[in-house]
């Protein structure tokens, strides 16, 4: 068994965001890889109006996965999980689909389906530049509450402007339509609220909540893994 994780908007990095998880996991003898995400400009081209969007994320990601083909789970925060619905359809070595305060994009939606039509108030919106990012100002308070400082101190660190043209982009597969799939409730979360994600769990074969915030991987390492090796 490998896991894949994907990571969400606006930051780089992502093996630091999944770290303390994915340290658990390998004292269980689980590998795991973090793709890079061009949009995040994390290989090479920064984000922006002209820079990679939604394609080459997915892109970057399947390559992850079809580079072998031990039964996989992969695990997508956010906004990972539009860029798994197409990255992972497919590919036969994934088995499970762990969605963590995410999104089942069907096959034509895009990011901004998900939303009300107005950015997030603790995003920063450059529509001449092309990109979004969060406010760093707003980062502990709406995504890192139940963090130690640790980890909130260095986050800020990890963020990274992304090509806005992600928000509009649409996914042209719904994998999870053909894996199966369990969604992870952040019932403490404060940048997509828990009585969302519900709905969009709607869509998964399962369900569990966890009282966390918005990156329980980060919070709760130790409950995420055991979620992760239950699958």
């Amino acid at each position: 068994m490998r896991v894949v994780f994907v990571h969400g908007a606006c930051v780089r990095d992502g093996s630091w965001w999944w770290h303390r998880t994915a340290g658990l996991l390998q004292e269980r003898g689980v590998a795991s890889a973090t793709p890079a995400l061009p949009s995040c400009g994390e290989a090479g081209p920064p984000g922006g109006v002209d820079g990679p969007g939604l394609p080459e994320d997915v892109a970057a990601v399947r390559q992850v996965l079809e580079a072998g083909d031990e039964p996989t789970v992969v695990v997508a925060h956010s906004y990972g999980g539009i860029v798994t619905a197409e990255a992972a359809a497919g590919i036969g070595s994934v088995r499970h689909l762990l969605l963590v305060s995410s999104y089942l994009p069907e096959i034509g939606q895009s990011l901004s389906d998900f939303g009300d039509g107005s950015p997030a108030p603790f995003l920063d919106v450059d529509p001449g530049a092309g990109t979004f990012g969060v406010r760093p100002e707003l980062l502990v308070d709406t995504f890192l509450q139940d963090c130690d400082p640790e980890v909130q101190a260095r986050a800020a660190d990890h963020l990274a402007r992304q090509s806005l043209q992600v928000t509009g982009q649409p996914a042209r597969a719904a994998a999870w339509r053909q894996v199966p799939s369990t969604y992870l409730v952040c019932a403490q979360d404060r940048g997509t609220p828990p009585r969302l994600q519900r709905e969009f769990a709607r869509r998964a074969g399962s369900v569990v909540e966890l009282d966390a915030g918005h990156h329980p991987f980060l919070s709760r390492p130790t409950a995420v893994r055991n979620l992760v090796l239950s699958l």
